[in-house]
């Protein structure tokens, strides 16, 4: 870090006033407001993890985490927690698109096909491979479910249809009420997807993409431009995958038809539990690009306030502070995608809960901070922590996530992400009693938000966990009801998501930011004063994983 670099951080975190005892119980809009300004600013340039960008903010979140008293809480007694990243970005197509009947069809990347790639190569190519149909590629034999029926894909492209088979179910076909209805469950993740065709050996593995079933449009699935992110992995765990992506709607319709196959009619098939691979008869894809790959060191930033009487349990709250970095010019000349809501205003929230247990007397249990690199690239900085736990996971509470709030002013609810998942729902609804609102359930729960944030990495291995998400659903307003609730959602989810116009706006009303905050802040100071674990629900995936450890806790 550069003497520059240095200075302008000491000079930003020296106009914070990080102690103030008129303020620490409770939290300031305003406050929440000065950080995410900071964040979001140029000089942190979109915060992509491996940049100058990184470096600065690492420096901004030590020096604030510091100020405030806390202790750290990485390994070996430092702040950080060394993420090893490989990062990929594919190079202008050397040969892309599909063979039938003799002729071939040449695709364009980001109008037809959309590709990354995770292998640690210079160059990453497919040659005239078969194209498989597997459905919705579920293998899921405690649902009594598998699309595969033993299907040798080696060699091969797998060619999925996104969500769940029971999706767009009608009653009465096999699969209606299968997999939770229209709420998506984690067989219906395009990370699913990509890892089960990896597991049979397939070289690449494409998407049928759909707006309703993914949850977005295709300009979300180009924005990444051809990058992608992964852990540095050892040489048997890489990916047999050259490339994964997206087809589009239409030219995979094309594709299909080509085949003298009826995507359409596919679809139906698939929501059979009788529905068996089928191949693409006289069809092949091929794909040859150069890739940069390189190493990035990135790092998660861990804080830590030791519990006085249990300091081996931990209540662990997290967000992530990467965004997208530089990019193209918006219509207002902004370059930086700096995630002002996403996630700048969780990493705010952070310092203002940390505030607030400072001010009061030391937790019982202990309380971590966790700031993740590279959410925005797969959840990659808690999926390395989970995988490399700095205290026992089977000891961690809960983990309470906050991953985009509401700017639009007071709400009468909180929109709760994965009902029927554990015990910290009922908390979430007991403490938003207590200051006059209710718990409404997430609006489209078949776009799978609970498994697209860094809780989700804890989930995995059993720990308890609660998400706030404001564009889960639209908030009942106390101006303008669950109306203008739906129309910030829209407004944020159809210009500024992932877009440079996620910064800090003029328009912005933080008193409903704060009073989630608050209830985050409510729910993790009454598990770090008491004895009990919040306990995940019958039916819940993650229950089996966490019981296995039970005896830990008693």
């Amino acid at each position: 870090m550069t003497i520059r670099t240095l200075g302008l951080i000491a000079a930003l975190t020296a106009a914070l006033p990080f102690h103030s005892a008129v303020h620490a119980q409770t939290i300031e809009p305003q406050r929440l407001e000065r950080s995410v300004r900071t964040l979001a600013s140029d000089l942190f340039e979109g915060r992509a993890p491996g940049t100058v960008g990184e470096e600065r903010t690492i420096g901004y979140l030590v020096a604030r985490f510091e100020a405030l008293g806390l202790e750290p809480g990485g390994p070996d007694g430092q702040w950080v927690q060394t993420v090893p990243l490989l990062h990929t970005k594919l190079g202008a197509a050397q040969g892309l698109g599909v063979a039938q009947g003799g002729s071939a069809t040449p695709w364009t990347f980001g109008k037809q096909v959309y590709l990354s790639t995770l292998q640690p190569k210079d160059s990453v190519a497919v040659d005239k491979a078969p194209l498989v149909f597997v459905g919705h590629g579920v293998s899921a034999p405690e649902r009594g479910w598998d699309d595969f029926k033993g299907v040798d894909l080696k060699g091969k492209v797998a060619v999925f249809l996104i969500n769940d088979p029971d999706f767009e179910a009608a009653k009465g076909e096999d699969a209606a009420g299968k997999f939770g209805g229209r709420t998506m469950t984690y067989y219906g993740r395009w990370t699913y997807k990509f890892e089960e065709a990896a597991r049979r050996g397939a070289v690449g593995a494409l998407i049928v993409h759909d707006t309703p079933g993914a949850g977005y449009g295709w300009n979300v699935v180009v924005s990444p431009g051809g990058e992608n992110y992964d852990l540095v992995r050892a040489a048997d765990k890489i990916t047999s995958l050259q490339v994964q992506g997206w087809i589009e709607g239409a030219a995979a319709d094309a594709l299909f038809s080509g085949a003298g196959l009826n995507l359409t009619a596919l679809r139906k098939q698939a929501r059979s539990k009788s529905f068996r691979p089928l191949e693409l008869k006289g069809a092949t894809f091929s794909a040859a690009f150069p890739v940069a790959q390189e190493v990035v060191k990135s790092a998660n930033v861990l804080a830590r306030i030791p519990g006085a009487k249990r300091p081996d349990e931990t209540v662990m709250y997290g967000a992530h502070w990467d965004a997208y970095g530089k990019g193209a010019p918006d219509a207002k000349g902004r370059v930086y995608r700096a995630g002002a809501n996403d996630d700048a205003l969780g990493i705010a929230s952070l310092f203002e809960i940390a505030r607030a247990f400072k001010a009061g007397p030391a937790p019982d249990r202990s309380i971590l901070f966790a700031a993740w690199t590279a959410e925005e690239r797969g959840l990659l900085g808690s999926e390395h922590y989970a995988a490399n736990p700095v205290w026992p996971l089977d000891k961690t509470v809960a983990n309470l996530t906050i991953d985009i709030l509401q700017t639009a002013g007071k709400a009468k609810d909180v929109i709760l992400v994965g009902k029927g998942q554990d015990t910290l729902e009922d908390d979430l609804a007991r403490f938003a009693a207590q200051q006059g609102r209710v718990v409404t359930q997430e609006s489209l729960p078949e776009r799978g938000l609970f498994y697209r944030a860094d809780h989700f990495s804890m989930a995995k291995r059993g720990v308890p966990v609660l998400l706030l998400m404001g564009i889960a659903g639209a908030s009942d307003l106390v101006e303008g009801g669950r109306t203008a609730g739906q129309a910030w959602v829209d407004v944020y989810t159809g210009q500024c998501y992932h877009q440079a116009c996620d910064a800090v706006d003029e328009t912005w009303k933080l008193d409903g930011a704060a009073q989630d905050v608050g209830l985050m802040l409510d729910i993790g100071r009454d598990l770090a004063g008491s004895t009990r674990w919040p306990q995940w629900k019958a039916g819940s995936e993650f229950k089996a994983i966490r019981d296995q450890s039970a005896v830990a806790r008693q």
